[in-house]
Order: C-alpha cells, then structure tokens, then sequence
C-alpha cells in the first residue's frame, strides 16, 4: 500500500480532523460542504503563528506557577516573566490555573490537545481503509464499498458530490460510485463530477443487484397504497410490481436505501420500499417479496476513486478510461477511434456528454444559413494498460487530433464471474 502524507495547509488538517472527532468512528457521515473556514490559533493562521501561540500559552502558565510559588512562601505575585522575549508582569496576564479551571467556571476542561497520530489522514498497515459513498447504510454503494475494500470502514455521504469532497479533504482514503447500470446506463451525474474533480480511478467493480420488497412487520399488500425508491429500481421492477398485483402509486426518492429508512422512520404502514435485504435488516422491515427485479441480468459497474493513480502493469487485465473534446465537434471521432481500431483496442465504453462551458457553437454559411451544433466531451474506456506501448501510442495519436485530453485513470479490471442467483 502506498504512503499517504497529509495536506500541506494546516487549516484543512485541523478543521477536518475537528470535525471528523465528533461523531463515533463507526457512524461517521458526511454532509454536503462548499466552504471550510480556516483555522483560528488565536494569533494567525500560519503554523508559525500557532507555534507561538502555544508558546505564549506555556509561559502564561509557568510564571503563574512560580507566582502561586511565591505567594505561599510569603514572596511577591509581581514575578516578571519573559513571552517571546518580552518581560511582562503576571497581574497582566489574568490567569486561572488549569487544574482549577473546571471549578473556577463551572465549565469543562477544555478538549484534549491534538497529536500526531490525529493529523495523520491515511490508515497504516492492517488499518481500515475509509471509503465514501452516497446513500445510507443498506445501499448498493456501500454493498460494493465491501466488495472492492473487505473490512473496510463505510463513510455515508448525502450526495455524489460530497463524496468527492470527502476524498479531496482527506476525510476518506477512497470514494466507491456508480457509473452505469446494465438496464438503466450510465449515471451522468458521477460522470460530470470526474471531469469536474483531479480524483483518479484506481479500480472497479461489478456488483449485482438483487431488489426485494420491503414493509413493515404485519403489512399486508392488500394494505399497500403505494411503493417508493429511487427511480431506477421502480423502473427495473415495474412488471414485477403489477404482475404481484400492486397497482399502487409509485414515487421516487434519493436513494433504496434511504426509502427503507423513511418508511421504517416514520411507521408508514401503507407503503413498500425497494431496497436490499440487508436495508431490511438494518431497519428492521420484512421482505414481502426477494428478487423481485425484471431482467436477472442486473448489475452496477462501480469505481473507485483516490487522490493519486496507482502504477499500471501489464501482469494482468488493465483498463483504461479517457475523456476528451475537439473544438470542431464531432468531426474527428472517426479518427480518434480509428487510433484503437489500428492497434487492435477493444473499446468497453464510449459516452458523450454535452460540454459545460460550450454547449453550442455557431456555424455560418452563406449558401445554407446559419446552424447550431452542440458541443461534447466524450468518455471513452478502453481494455489495455497505459504501461503497454500499444495504448501510449494510441493516445499519442489521439492527442493530435483533440483539443483537450485527459486519463482520468488506468486501473485493473473486475474479473469476477457472476451468474445470477437460483432465485432469479
């Protein structure tokens, strides 16, 4: 496993590892945050600042000491003490001893100082690896966070993006998101946030999904009026639902885990959730129906995400994934693809998605008019490793022909075999 550092700004080590500290290792959770403010050492925020700070602090209580000496051996409190090389009286400085502090205010001790081992973001040998994920406990995200990282520890984020933030600020080591769905596609969104964010794709896994119908215990279907979960499951379980007779309303939330919790929560004894039956179990529902997706053949692709690349090899299967744009459109994909045709690259994936900051470019021609044509970045996943000579060649090709290219990571590929369960 590679050596983590921590971040160089110790205003990012010291308001995350605060915030971090508050909330039990094992029910650690992630809100959604744009803006930290920087630390307060009570001087500046420099790390010499603090230093002195703390030095300030230390002699405070050393000449408070030695005047509380004197005084019980009949001397005078006017004990001058030197801070940073400054004399200054200690009547000046007001303090109260620490040990006395709790009694002279009726207030706490104040918190412990932090150490090392608290400013250090990145788990040692035989440590649990943190890996964010958006939902709550019960969802197929952190199902596939177990799945890529065994034992690992399974950080809840409220949104796709936080969970990116929480790699970037070194609250999580890695980040496990979906990409796409063997029926639904691709989740745009996820792909949006890797051209938006510098984190790298370091692995994958393939994970299939296996719906249940959950209630609480004693509903009947009869009682049902209607089912929530996120729209993907209602649409994957749509013939299902109406083959078991449930013509109810169906309404969409976040995500299947959390329509567990909300039904559970609440005590809604007139709705269903779709959702795993580990959410069943979390949220102690009853499965009214296991399996209950259309098509067998279900599954998630998930990747993870890191703040560095892993090295590529070519000891086994690789894959790699790209994005790259062209300022006149979609006249040189031909070529670009043609450079993995030529050099026998298999392509797994090929997604475009209309170009953020230039959505559409104006074409002016005399003779037809003017015409309007939208702008794409396109994502592209290839079966081959960047430390083989035949992929840098052809991104090297590739790179004459774009505007802009980037490799958003090349990291091993899922080789686990999956059939579906006897159930399905």
């Amino acid at each position: 496993m590679q050596t983590l550092t921590p971040p160089t700004s110790n205003a990012l080590n010291l308001n995350h590892v605060l915030r971090t500290r508050r909330l039990a290792p094992n029910r650690l959770s992630v809100k959604c945050a744009y803006a930290f403010e920087p630390a307060s050492y009570g001087v500046g925020s420099s790390r010499a600042d603090w230093q002195s700070s703390c030095a300030i602090l230390a002699s405070k209580v050393v000449s408070q000491e030695q005047s509380s000496s004197a005084d019980k051996n009949g001397g005078t409190a006017d004990h001058v003490a030197a801070v940073n090389g400054h004399k200054a009286a200690v009547s000046d400085f007001q303090l109260v001893p620490i040990g006395n502090l709790a009694e002279a205010n009726n207030k706490p001790l104040p918190p412990k100082p932090l150490t090392i081992s608290d400013l250090s973001p990145a788990p040692m040998h035989g440590s649990k690896l943190r890996v964010a994920y958006q939902g709550v406990p019960g969802a197929y995200s952190e199902a596939a966070a177990g799945k890529a990282y065994p034992n690992c520890e399974a950080i809840p984020c409220d949104q796709f993006e936080v969970a990116f933030q929480a790699v970037e600020l070194w609250i999580a080591d890695r980040a496990v998101l979906p990409v796409e769905n063997s029926l639904g596609g691709s989740i745009h969104r996820n792909y949006d946030l890797l051209l938006r964010h510098r984190l790298h794709i370091v692995g994958e896994v393939q994970l299939p999904v296996h719906h249940c119908l959950l209630a609480l215990p004693g509903v009947r279907k009869d009682f049902l009026t209607r089912v929530i979960s996120h729209p993907q499951a209602l649409s994957q379980c749509e013939h299902t639902l109406t083959k078991l007779g449930l013509n109810v309303a169906r309404e969409a939330v976040d995500d299947t885990a959390g329509a567990a919790e909300f039904v559970a929560a609440n005590n809604l004894r007139d709705t269903a959730a779709i959702a795993s039956a580990r959410a069943a179990e979390l949220y102690g529902l009853n499965v009214m129906a296991d399996g209950i997706q259309d098509d067998p053949s279900n599954v998630t692709r998930f990747v993870m995400l890191a703040r560095e690349p892993i090295i590529p090899r070519t000891d086994r299967p690789f894959k790699t994934s790209i994005v790259f744009a062209h300022d006149k459109g979609t006249s040189v994909l031909f070529k670009v693809l043609s450079a993995f045709a030529f050099r026998n690259i298999s392509l797994t994936k090929i997604e475009s998605r209309p170009h953020r900051n230039r959505p559409i470019r104006l074409v002016d021609d005399a003779n037809v008019g003017t015409a309007k044509h939208f702008e794409y970045l396109f994502y592209v996943d290839f079966e081959a490793s960047m430390a083989e000579v035949r992929a840098q060649n052809a991104l090297a090709e590739v790179q004459e022909f774009t505007s802009f290219l980037r490799v958003l990571g090349s990291y091993p590929m899922d080789m686990t075999p999956w059939t579906p369960s006897p159930r399905d």
